[in-house]
């Protein structure tokens, strides 16, 4: 699993998640989410397109970071999900939960 965060605007951070999601990398994920939250951004764009599995730990990573980032007046947004990863997503009921795009643009955009 790879995580790379960069600065799409001053207010927007995309975080490009490649490899699997799983019990082992998800803390990895949290906190480099939480580093981008804690750094002042409260939007950030999370690109999957690169994963093609989330483990229950990984779901759950993704909501508490969606809930911090509405805490701060923010959003979380997700795009690229992969058949997988989607298919999870259903499963679960979060493609109710979650504002999921195509495009990494579709999801930038969407904070306008």
């Amino acid at each position: 699993m790879n995580i790379t965060v960069r600065q799409q605007s001053d207010e927007v951070s995309v975080a490009i998640i490649s490899g699997r999601i799983d019990t082992t990398a998800a803390p990895i994920v949290e906190k480099e989410l939480i580093n981008v939250i804690t750094g002042g951004k409260n939007k950030i764009v999370i690109d999957l397109s690169g994963s093609d599995y989330i483990s229950s730990g990984g779901l759950r990573v993704l909501l508490a970071t969606a809930k911090e980032l509405k805490a701060k007046g923010g959003d979380l947004r997700l795009c690229g999900l992969t058949a997988n990863v989607m298919k999870i997503f259903k499963l679960a009921g979060f493609t109710k939960v979650f504002n999921l795009y195509d495009t990494e643009t579709d999801a930038i955009q969407s904070f306008s």
